[in-house]
């Protein structure tokens, strides 16, 4: 059963799905998953046109598919609990943009949605604006926040992170693997904390339970 820890000091709350220890079937799934995940999902040249969450999405090459990473509708719903009122919000990672669009739907005055992958960027950008929400939520393509200035600057900041550790291969697989030690997933802590307002908080989906630990 999915579960959400709101027990985080210092204005982190990370959603967890709790996962089983890493036995030889689990790795080989993880493995099967991966491959035709990679190679039939991420690495496909078409665009496609779903729904998930409430909203319609255009899903280009090398973004994570929100109708078969159901993590994405997870978290939405999540936010759709959340008053965001006035607030300012970044979306890190941003793939389809459906957090952003889910943030902004929950009430924020102003989303910066971030990817690293300018397939992603651009489908957040449609999206954003099919949806009615083209007025709230701008786009941006960078690594995580670091081309931002450090200093106060959001109140609320989102991130499903890869939740893999492992070099990527290439652009579609930055979604799946977040570098050797989770690197990627420690730069955003580090980055977030700089960039959040004092009383501003980080939500990040961690589908094991080492992303709890990484944000005590």
């Amino acid at each position: 059963m999915s579960q959400i820890s709101r027990s985080v000091d210092s204005g982190f709350t990370v959603l967890n799905r709790r996962g089983t220890p890493h036995g030889r079937f689990r790795r080989l799934l993880r493995y099967f998953i991966h491959f035709f995940s990679y190679h039939l999902i991420l690495r496909r040249q078409s665009i496609r046109t779903t729904r998930a969450a409430g909203f319609r999405l255009r899903v280009r090459p090398t973004v994570f598919h929100p109708r078969f990473f159901l993590s994405s509708e997870y978290f939405a719903t999540f936010l759709d609990g959340l008053d965001l009122s006035g607030k300012s919000v970044a979306d890190i990672g941003t793939g389809s943009g459906i957090l952003a669009l889910a943030a902004a739907r929950a009430g924020a005055a102003e989303v910066l949605a971030l990817d690293i992958n300018p397939h992603a960027a651009l489908s957040t950008l449609e999206n954003a604006r099919a949806n009615g929400f083209g007025d709230r939520v701008s786009v941006a393509c960078m690594n995580l926040l670091a081309a931002l200035p450090v200093r106060p600057l959001f109140d609320v900041i989102l991130s499903s992170p890869p939740n893999h550790a492992g070099e990527p291969r290439d652009l579609a697989d930055r979604g799946w693997h977040a570098g050797p030690q989770y690197r990627d997933v420690a730069a955003l802590f580090k980055q977030a904390s700089e960039r959040l307002k004092p009383d501003g908080r980080l939500y990040v989906l961690g589908l094991r339970s080492r992303l709890v630990r990484s944000a005590d």
